[in-house]
């Protein structure tokens, strides 16, 4: 089993924001794969199911980004898995919009929701897939306003379009390819 965990913020608030891309994937994969989400003993919502024939457990931390990892540990050590059984799906300004890379290991590069997965479980090697939010088109919007910005129209269809394609990434990691 692998825990795919998709990062993001809870409440209605966020949901179009640029850090929310991981809670996106995450419940694109729960609709694609019948995989039912609940709240969950972890402070997440969360749901077992197969993905490509791989059980997973989707797991969605309500305990805002920069608090993902307590949430990620406690699934984790319920589940007695150890750390290159992670893929944590988040946001990344370093990638411009609509790019995505899958990284295993490294640092978190500011990504506060990596630096508390890392943190909690106490090392830096776990799958990733990064999803590309572009920096602010401006220095005067910070990088805190730009990930919580919300996504333009045309951006939010783009991302469903890539959102297959991401998918393939994931049964990648969790086929061992």
């Amino acid at each position: 089993m692998f825990v795919v965990a998709c990062l993001g913020n809870p409440g209605k608030k966020y949901l179009r924001n640029r850090h929310n891309i991981g809670y996106m994937l995450g419940s694109y994969l729960a609709e694609q794969y019948r995989i039912p989400l609940g709240s969950s003993p972890f402070k997440a919502d969360s749901g077992r199911g197969r993905i490509q024939e791989r059980e997973v457990l989707l797991l969605l931390p309500q305990t805002y980004m920069n608090n993902s990892g307590g949430p990620v540990r406690k699934a984790m050590d319920f589940y007695r898995m150890p750390p290159e059984r992670l893929v944590a799906v988040h946001d990344d300004i370093e990638l411009p919009f609509g790019q995505y890379r899958r990284k295993f290991g490294g640092g978190h590069k500011g990504q506060n929701g990596i630096r508390s997965i890392m943190q909690e479980i106490g090392t830096p090697d776990f799958h990733r897939i990064r999803f590309g939010v572009g920096r602010p088109e401006t220095q005067e919007k910070g990088v805190a306003d730009h990930v919580l910005s919300n996504f333009t129209d045309d951006e939010l269809a783009r991302i469903q379009e890539l959102l297959p394609a991401v998918t393939g990434m994931l049964i990648s990691i969790i086929s061992g390819e």
